[in-house]
């Protein structure tokens, strides 16, 4: 058995700390400078490193470019979303594979029977596909602005609506959108408030 090492693990320095953390932004407006298909690429081979339970990857991502496919997208955005939706640059749809586990037995050789489980339990599987998709969405968001984009993930759309219109088959099912592009000028609104240490973090 070949022994693995421990790779070093060196810390970000403050500007990619910034990109990633502390000056991130969500984006509400773009410039008019296209997002390249290589671009997009290079975002999910860097999402699709995210941790998941049992190495499972239920997220899958739908790139959607302008013309037909973005028009059928934007009906089903909720009001305030459409416009932005419609403009921006480029548009993922994150959904989840309710299907997930039939992929088991590649990404987890060594267990490939925690497919039959998941296959005999809808509920293990529904909230293993749940909380690990959204795991991987925000992972997925770091992706971007990791590459030098502005993300502006939304929830505000009517998802079977969107699953009925992309994903007729009914094996995956959305559960975000993320407007992708250079921030224009005006991008960004207000910054909103963050629970202060205190509120949030105990210590055991």
């Amino acid at each position: 058995m070949t022994e693995l090492t421990a790779p070093a693990l060196p810390a970000l320095d403050p500007a990619a700390r910034a990109t990633l953390f502390t000056a991130a932004r969500t984006a509400n407006t773009f410039s008019d400078t296209p997002v390249t298909d290589a671009e997009l690429t290079q975002i999910w081979e860097l999402a699709r490193w995210a941790p998941t339970a049992a190495n499972t990857q239920p997220l899958r991502v739908l790139f959607v470019g302008k013309g037909a496919g973005r028009t059928r997208l934007v009906e089903h955005m909720d009001e305030g979303n459409k416009a932005k939706t419609a403009a921006a640059p480029a548009v993922a749809v994150l959904a989840v594979d309710t299907r997930f586990h039939e992929h088991v037995p590649t990404l987890l050789p060594f267990k490939p029977e925690l497919a039959g489980l998941f296959e005999a339990n809808a509920e293990l599987r529904t909230a293993t596909g749940a909380f690990n998709s959204a795991l991987q969405a925000g992972y997925f968001v770091l992706a971007v602005r990791s590459v030098g984009l502005a993300a502006g993930p939304m929830g505000g759309f009517d998802r079977a609506g969107v699953d009925s219109a992309f994903f007729a088959d009914g094996h995956w099912r959305s559960i975000l959108v993320v407007n992708i592009g250079h921030p224009d000028e005006n991008a960004w609104r207000e910054r909103l408030p963050r629970l202060a240490h205190e509120d949030v973090v105990r210590w055991a």
